[in-house]
């Protein structure tokens, strides 16, 4: 099982005990983070990027993510401290600066900070809240939020627009994107803002280029690549699930045979 504790509204201490845990995310705002101990992989369109114990890592948001959790060689279990960077808060800071507006950012969307001193202190700083969480403040924590962007910019010109780069995603190509990030296992409300489209117009949309739901193509897309590489590629169940874009084992057992008239296990 996985600790989290909210410090404060956009502090998360984050501590899991299981040995190995796979889980995706849709990063909606900007997350700094130092990983404390054991390791966490993440996967995206842009490779693998590693956190081990002290890498600090900025990760921009409207972002999709793999992520798998483990124990360190020495058995000390994932554990980290993450900031996120709300719209609201930067918005103000940006108004209060004089902060010019700001073009497209396109540059890498998952940045290592690790060895900057500035930024390791700044994660120091956190610590004893850990074991105090009501000594952090609603007040404290406004303040080292703004602390983290004022190390941000200090870093380097390019934070300026990672941070205040405030265009939502436009309207884009649906099929190819789909085609790229069905293995994502989240809600279509998602897919739909990712994608530039409210919900409805997402779901008409889809409708029209696949024709059917998004659920039925999801579903089918994900049962088709695990028959794939659970058949040519010789992955066990257990790890295509996952990797797929399904909950759980079970779920994804039931609708396998539903489709192809053996489980998964019968099939490898």
């Amino acid at each position: 099982m996985d600790n989290n504790l909210f410090l404060q509204h956009n502090i998360l201490y984050a501590c899991g005990y299981q040995k190995a845990q796979s889980s995706e995310h849709y990063f909606p705002e900007h997350a700094l983070g130092i990983m404390l101990s054991g390791e966490s992989y993440y996967f995206s369109n842009e490779g693998t990027f590693v956190m081990k114990k002290g890498t600090i890592c900025l990760m921009r948001r409207n972002q999709l993510f793999k992520k798998l959790k483990k124990a360190d060689q020495n058995g000390a279990p994932p554990s980290l401290i993450s900031m996120f960077l709300d719209q609201k808060t930067l918005h103000q800071y940006a108004v209060e600066n004089n902060i010019p507006k700001q073009s497209t950012y396109k540059d890498k969307a998952l940045i290592d900070l690790t060895g900057d001193v500035f930024l390791k202190g700044f994660f120091d700083s956190l610590l004893p809240y850990i074991n105090n969480p009501k000594k952090l403040t609603a007040k404290i924590a406004e303040l080292k939020t703004l602390e983290a962007i004022e190390l941000l910019l200090q870093t380097g010109d390019i934070f300026e627009n990672f941070l205040f780069d405030f265009q939502e995603p436009h309207k884009i190509d649906l099929e190819t994107y789909m085609n790229h990030n069905y293995k994502y296992n989240i809600p279509l409300l998602s897919f739909a803002k990712l994608t530039g489209r409210s919900l409805s117009t997402f779901k008409r949309d889809f409708t029209k280029i696949f024709d059917t739901t998004p659920e039925k193509w999801l579903q089918q897309k994900r049962l088709e690549q695990a028959h794939y590489l659970i058949l040519q590629k010789k992955q066990r169940p257990s790890d295509v699930y996952l990797e797929v874009g399904f909950e759980n084992l079970s779920h994804f057992s039931f609708a396998f045979k539903k489709v192809y008239g053996v489980t998964p296990t019968e099939l490898s």
